[in-house]
């Protein structure tokens, strides 16, 4: 006998609705990769993207413990000589709060095409509202 894979046409993919208000970043993070992964799915296969959609509202309201508000630094290098940029955690945040849990959550997906597959169904807003009614989003309630 040998092992079941499901095809990709057989994949039904659900949209669930997180909201981030008084989560922890790293906690919220590693719940929404797991979903964007698919290993909430019984039909989980590590070469395959099983996963679902996730929109995560109340971007602005998550929060991080200790020091890391004031400590925490985001770097990039543009690749010329010279060329490392860095942003401290709360200038970010003040900015475009989207992008810190959107980093969080890539950081933790495969670096892989199947990852760059797996992050585009993750859709990240700062408010209550996203234009994503029309899918019939399930609210997902993380522990």
């Amino acid at each position: 006998m040998s092992t079941y894979f499901p095809k990709q046409g057989e994949i039904a993919r659900k949209w669930y609705v997180v909201d981030a208000s008084d989560k922890t970043l790293g906690r919220l993070a590693s719940q929404v990769a797991r979903i964007l992964m698919g290993k909430e799915s019984p039909k989980y296969t590590t070469f395959l993207d099983t996963g679902d959609h996730v929109i995560v509202i109340n971007a602005e309201k998550v929060r991080v413990t200790g020091m890391k508000a004031e400590q925490k630094a985001y770097h990039r290098y543009t690749g010329y000589p010279g060329g490392l940029r860095t942003e401290d955690f709360r200038k970010r945040f003040d900015r475009k709060p989207e992008l810190i849990i959107e980093d969080a959550v890539s950081r933790m997906l495969p670096k892989t095409k199947l990852g760059k597959q797996m992050f585009s169904k993750l859709k990240v807003y700062r408010g209550e509202k996203h234009p994503h009614e029309a899918q019939k989003p399930e609210a997902k309630v993380l522990a």
